[in-house]
């Protein structure tokens, strides 16, 4: 998403000439489209986290509050469930999850790759029992205007560094327009895993729609307030 000077702004909460000021410092990057500036939301929130400078998620309020939340299986039916994915290491698995996921042509599958990267070297996304759930730090930074979530299926089990210390074979990967979404489908996910059936049908690398079908059952649609 491309943002005005008024649009980053009002993200950073600071004065326009601020904004002005910090672009002709050259510290902040944008760009110049018909004589006005143009600033690259991802970019922005990367340079005010390495500053220290509040980024606001005001900016985005409106989508957070307008946009439906998706159940857990509308999600994995967008994002697509995948078998067999080779890898041996972590960083090889990531890397052929990142060419599997459906994300918008302008999304830098590279940067996305390095993202999730980065977030695992902070903590490890596994969560147990085989099971990880690699996501970025922040959603803002895939520009992906709907949610999904990716379900893939390792060819060979690879060491992840979960708090049980057991091979991950099965990974979530959530794609969020923002934080509002992005949790909640993390919690969609933790909710269904509770579910013996879905967790007995992912054990089995059971075929989509049963997948699907279990992901009903455990984690139901919620009403949109």
């Amino acid at each position: 998403m491309q943002m005005t000077v008024k649009d980053a702004a009002k993200a950073l909460q600071v004065a326009e000439k601020t904004v002005y000021r910090w672009i002709q410092s050259g510290g902040l990057p944008a760009y110049r489209v018909a004589g006005q500036y143009r600033i690259n939301r991802a970019m922005l929130f990367d340079w005010a986290t390495s500053k220290r400078i509040n980024f606001s998620p005001e900016a985005n309020q409106k989508v957070q509050e307008n946009a439906p939340l998706p159940s857990l299986a509308t999600a994995l039916q967008d994002g697509g469930i995948h078998y067999r994915v080779g890898g041996t290491a972590k960083a090889d698995v990531l890397k052929a999850v990142v060419g599997l996921l459906k994300v918008p042509d302008h999304v830098d599958r590279d940067f996305l790759y390095q993202a999730l990267l980065a977030r695992e070297q902070l903590q490890s996304t596994g969560i147990g029992d085989g099971i990880a759930l690699p996501h970025v730090r922040n959603p803002a930074l895939l520009e992906t205007p709907t949610a999904s979530i990716c379900l893939c299926f390792l060819e060979t089990a690879v060491d992840y560094a979960a708090l049980d210390g057991k091979p991950v074979n099965t990974l979530f990967i959530p794609l969020s327009p923002d934080v509002r979404t992005h949790l909640h489908l993390l919690s969609r996910i933790s909710f269904a895993l509770r579910d013996p059936q879905f967790k007995a049908v992912l054990a089995a690398e059971g075929r989509r729609d049963e997948i699907l079908e279990a992901a009903r059952a455990a984690a139901p649609e919620e009403p949109q307030a």
